[in-house]
């Protein structure tokens, strides 16, 4: 049996959150309020209410174990508090409770460029990287044409990292903390912003650091489908808490069930949304071709999927981006951008709607989950909500045939108008 090689007991991370500037609160104000009523300026508790802060447990009460060899997703909510566990067993930031046994040297891929000295090259930051993880000149230079390889990056090896696209910046970095052989390798959703073959590559060396050479790796993702082909147990995570830990397939199964069921709670409670928030999405209603709220969609009928928003009073949003996502069992049917198909710019004040028209709805009876995003040109990323809203779809004469699929095809797909025309040879 393989013995621990990281030990979490009783985690906590505090973070003291300052007290919400009042409106009025800028220089001005307060120079003013401090002559009109001097006296109450310097009132005990006036001050208390100036200094008031509140404690917020990004992480709480968080246990597990993971054995050496283990390749271990973490999953959750966004600010479930996963990347802030990283952060913590990375020692990046020191914990406010609890005590982290770790045995071996760790490497961590958290962010773009961390660990990185803008004005280095390539080359000297390979070798920085390696000096933080404790290697030794020589073993750095052993493992350096692999590294370079891997990334693919060997034309601006001796390029300033700061000219680097933040696609390079992942490549390399990734490269780095992979090939230096750390006994422990996590790895944040960081590997997200690379392109698509690269991260197969990212994910088949993951595999291989950990089946081959033995090695542990944490992998926090929101992409389910690379959670269950590489991880073997999974610890799922809500506000900052253990909910869950065992069997991927448990795991990410209760992990959906539990989306659902946040699907179809209101949108007004929902914490686990990201983004600035100065543009939130506030409802998501569906409706027929001609305007009509409808419970649900037919397969072939026009569809409007609609999105209400609210923009904080007195907030101007230039170039805003509206997108959505549907999606079921984990995997993404289609998404729509106002971005993608109108170059008109949008630009957000107070409250309205936005209305994305599907003709003929392409997917069979189901029910699906709408992910939805809004972006602007002063914040990418505004709101961001997963499994905002359910979608009930009933199956319906899509082709004009009464058929959807052939005996024995079933199963969900997306539905796609096409014809066909026969072309016969003649012959000679």
């Amino acid at each position: 049996m393989s013995e621990n090689i990281i030990e979490v007991e009783n985690l906590g991370k505090c973070y003291k959150i300052g007290r919400q500037a009042a409106k009025g609160d800028g220089l001005r104000h307060v120079l003013e309020n401090a002559v009109r009523a001097p006296f109450k300026w310097f009132n005990a508790e006036a001050r208390a209410e100036r200094s008031r802060t509140v404690d917020f447990w990004a992480v709480k009460d968080l246990s597990f174990e993971i054995k050496q060899g283990e390749m271990v997703g973490i999953i959750g909510r966004n600010g479930a508090g996963k990347s802030t566990t990283l952060k913590l067993l990375s020692r990046i930031t020191e914990p406010t409770s609890g005590r982290i046994r770790l045995k071996g040297r760790v490497a961590s891929l958290l962010e773009v460029g961390t660990g990185f000295h803008p004005e280095l090259t390539g080359r000297e930051n390979i070798y920085l990287n390696g000096a933080i993880l404790g290697m030794t000149r020589v073993e750095i230079k052993r493992k350096f044409d692999e590294i370079v390889a891997f990334a693919e990056i060997d034309k601006f090896l001796d390029t300033p990292v700061k000219r680097y696209s933040s696609g390079m910046y992942v490549r390399l970095a990734f490269a780095v903390a992979a090939h230096l052989e750390p006994e422990i390798l996590i790895v944040d959703e960081v590997l997200a912003v690379g392109d698509a073959a690269f991260q197969q590559k990212c994910l088949g060396k993951m595999e291989d650091v950990s089946n081959k050479e033995g090695r542990t790796v944490i992998l926090v993702s929101h992409q389910m489908p690379a959670i269950q082909n590489l991880c073997t147990r999974v610890i799922m995570m809500n506000k900052g808490q253990l909910v869950m830990q065992g069997p991927t397939k448990e795991v990410v199964g209760a992990y959906m069930t539990r989306g659902a069921e946040l699907a179809t709670d209101g949108l007004k409670d929902r914490d686990d949304r990201a983004g600035k928030g100065d543009a939130r999405v506030t409802s998501i209603d569906l409706r027929d071709g001609n305007g009509e709220v409808i419970h649900e969609a037919v397969s072939g009928q026009d569809v409007i999927l609609s999105l209400g928003y609210k923009v904080k009073d007195g907030v101007s949003l230039k170039d805003a981006i509206f997108c959505v996502e549907i999606c079921k069992d984990l995997k993404k049917y289609f998404s729509m951008s106002t971005a993608l198909v109108d170059p008109t710019k949008i630009n957000l004040s107070g409250e309205g709607r936005i209305d994305f028209r599907v003709r003929d709805w392409p997917l069979m009876g189901g029910r699906y989950y709408v992910n939805v995003f809004i972006g602007s040109k002063e914040s990418p990323v505004q709101d961001h909500l997963n499994d905002a809203a359910v979608i009930e779809v009933i199956d319906g004469d899509y082709y004009g045939t009464g058929k959807l699929h052939h005996q024995g095809w079933e199963g969900v797909s997306v539905l796609v108008r096409h014809s066909w025309e026969h072309h016969q040879a003649v012959e000679a």
